[in-house]
């Protein structure tokens, strides 16, 4: 835009000279000083005009490039310089705009995709518009749809994951089903009838986590109430007591427990804890044991999960909240694990404004802290300032 202006500038600057500088009369000087009066005042308006349309092209969530009628390009909002987010996306993003304009002058459309492996890592599609047929240039317009892509993707595992989640359990009620109908011995019967059971459970647990991880996701921010840190460490070890006796698993809380209180919802707090010291029990071996505690840590309380079991590869500590993801797949099969457990505790920490780490040594087991904020308590008014107040 800014060629433009100076365009004005220019034959503003003509034009006043000429008036200025030609043979006139009284007249004519009253006639030449209200016209450059009127002509500056049109240059200043459309100056005005002008910047107000390129900071409208800044604060746009896509890239416009412009080229005129030779190619040069004329104008470049913000984002079309500020996207790519290193100097070698810029380079890949300015040459793919450079041979689309160029393709503008002749009045052909394109398009053209980019990925740019960064970091980070992005992908951007750029799209030409030829102006007046190519006669006055062409437009690029750079949109950047990494987060598209990542969302569409995310979608698509999440079908392909609950379709196999749910098939699995499905099918070996089914085939159970179909041998027990035929089953006479009244061993086999109670074998299979067993089997049933358990995956019935299993599926019943999928879809328990389903909804309660859409539950979480979809429900906004979460319910603020005081909420006593002691009974949601006692009930997130009572969950699991009976899974956790079954495998000789000592599940105790360590430590004093502070006697305060966090800020959140009291059920998505007991969802995470309990799904930690669950995934705890799952990853240990029997015999095994976890310790669940409570710390002051600044204005927060860190609810802390640690086991001994089997710990987590240095590779999959940044994967381990993602939907469904496994560490050990052969062992989820085993426990019934759903792979939604810490989906869910992340969930609930983004809910509440804390956090959720983990630490771990393969082969030495896992510690995971779940920090939510300390509820801060109204301030106490004397007595005597009480009877002051005006009702």
């Amino acid at each position: 835009m800014t060629w433009l202006a100076a365009v004005l500038g220019v034959v503003a600057g003509v034009v006043i000279t000429y008036v200025a500088t030609r043979p006139r009369s009284r007249v004519d000087d009253d006639d030449a000083e209200r016209l450059t009066d009127e002509l500056r005042t049109s240059v200043s308006g459309v100056r005005v005009e002008l910047d107000r349309l390129l900071a409208a092209l800044d604060v746009l969530p896509v890239g416009i490039v412009v080229s005129d009628a030779r190619g040069e390009v004329v104008v470049r909002n913000h984002p079309a310089t500020k996207f790519a987010g290193s100097w070698q996306g810029d380079v890949l993003v300015d040459e793919a705009a450079q041979l689309l304009l160029r393709s503008t002058l002749s009045g052909e459309s394109g398009e053209r995709s980019l990925d740019l492996f960064g970091p980070p890592r992005r992908v951007v599609v750029l799209r030409a518009v030829p102006i007046n047929g190519g006669a006055d240039g062409g437009l690029v317009i750079i949109d950047d749809i990494t987060e598209r892509v990542r969302t569409d993707a995310v979608r698509t595992d999440f079908v392909t994951n609950i379709s196999h989640e749910l098939k699995t359990p499905v099918g070996a009620l089914t085939v159970l089903a179909e041998t027990l109908v035929d089953a006479d011995d009244p061993d086999d019967v109670r074998r299979l009838s067993d089997k049933v059971v358990r995956e019935a459970d299993r599926l019943s647990r999928t879809i328990d986590d389903l909804l309660e991880l859409s539950r979480i996701e979809l429900g906004g921010a979460a319910v603020s109430e005081p909420v006593a840190v002691p009974p949601v460490l006692e009930g997130a070890v009572q969950r699991i007591g009976a899974a956790a006796d079954q495998r000789s698993i000592s599940v105790r809380i360590a430590g004093s427990v502070p006697e305060v209180k966090v800020l959140g919802d009291r059920r998505q707090l007991m969802s995470a804890l309990g799904n930690l010291v669950e995934n705890a029990v799952k990853y240990s071996e029997d015999g095994g044991r976890v310790e669940v505690s409570a710390e002051l840590a600044g204005d927060h309380v860190e609810f802390v999960v640690a086991d001994h079991g089997i710990g987590i590869p240095a590779a999959d500590l940044d994967r381990i909240f993602e939907r469904f993801y496994r560490v050990d797949r052969a062992r989820s099969r085993e426990t019934g694990g759903t792979g939604l457990g810490l989906s869910i505790v992340r969930h609930v920490a983004t809910n509440h404004g804390g956090s959720v780490r983990v630490s771990s040594i393969e082969g030495e087991g896992s510690t995971f802290r779940l920090s939510i904020p300390i509820a801060v308590a109204a301030p106490v008014v004397p007595a005597e300032s009480q009877e002051s107040i005006p009702s």
